[in-house]
């Protein structure tokens, strides 16, 4: 009788989906069709990973490898190969120039810019915000967002003769005022986004607490918004760095010429020696790798602040 009802309540263990301790059955394993996509979707992503990857780091990787080639390693070896002697004398080649003066236009021209931009569209956004209601307030907005509309080829030739009538043409402030124009209205749409998103509350203590304006935009919208004018920081000042139409146009001086127009100096310098144009696009690009990776954390900040708000 005992033996009969163990093997019973044995039975039943097992066909409720338990063993004869009471643990649970292994959980059954997901159809094949199921596991079969899964895999096809992860080898899909990976792939694509690995191809975007090739893609960036291939380039850069060329444009290292070229830099430290000599011309006849250049002409012989093929593109990918690490070089048989690498040598730095492009690079010395390149200091040896004109490259120091070329940096440091480029240098003033990219911080005159960032600062003179975010300070105005810092400005400009915390009047829209703390006047939204306005009807000014709304068209002076929709005034900026059309700026993005307008395309810099478009307006080249107005530039260039307003430029010459403000008798600055040839000068490095020639390249920052245009610069600042077409900078500002994507600054201002993202500063008047985030400080949308400041608590209005925030406002109200401090003109209760007696602060005007200025004490209220210096205090308070200028701290709050830090992540995002390091990022409009950044954004503009890439624009600018890399920027050739403006010092194409607008000046003509060798000693006025900024990294991206001088890279073509560089070219004519040089005629088919590639290994010393690459080593010139190389040291043009390690102020903005630095900055890069200064602001990195402010940066990520910045462009991930409104999903947590």
């Amino acid at each position: 009788m005992s033996t009969t009802l163990t093997r019973t309540r044995a039975g039943v263990g097992k066909d409720d989906g338990a063993d004869a301790a009471g643990r649970p059955a292994t959980a059954r394993r997901a159809p094949w069709p199921y596991r079969a996509a899964t895999a096809l979707r992860r080898v899909v992503t990976g792939g694509a990973a690995l191809l975007w990857t090739a893609l960036v780091v291939v380039p850069v990787y060329w444009l290292v490898v070229t830099s430290l080639r000599s011309g006849t390693d250049f002409t012989t070896a093929s593109p990918l190969a690490p070089p048989g002697h690498p040598t730095l004398a492009n690079y010395r080649t390149v200091l040896d120039g004109d490259f120091a003066t070329y940096l440091l236009n480029s240098a003033v021209v990219t911080v005159a810019t960032v600062v003179f931009t975010v300070v105005a569209a810092l400005m400009a956004a915390f009047a829209i915000v703390r006047n939204s209601g306005s009807r000014w307030s709304r068209v002076t907005f929709r005034l900026f967002l059309l700026g993005l509309a307008i395309p810099l080829q478009a307006v080249i030739i107005p530039v260039y003769l307003l430029i010459i009538r403000m008798r600055l043409y040839d000068s490095l402030a020639a390249i920052v005022l245009p610069s600042v124009a077409f900078a500002l209205p994507i600054t201002v749409m993202i500063l008047v986004s985030f400080l949308r998103d400041v608590p209005r509350s925030l406002f109200e203590a401090m003109v209760v607490d007696g602060a005007g304006d200025w004490r209220m935009l210096v205090s308070l919208a200028a701290p709050l918004a830090r992540p995002a004018l390091v990022t409009v920081a950044v954004y503009d000042g890439l624009q600018v760095w890399n920027g050739f139409l403006f010092p194409l146009i607008l000046t003509q001086s060798g000693d006025k010429a900024v990294l991206p127009l001088a890279l073509t100096l560089y070219r004519g310098q040089f005629g088919i020696d590639v290994p010393a144009t690459m080593a010139a696009v190389v040291l043009s690009t390690l102020p903005v790798f630095v900055v890069f990776v200064l602001a990195r954390r402010q940066l990520v900040a910045g462009l991930t602040a409104g999903f947590s708000k």
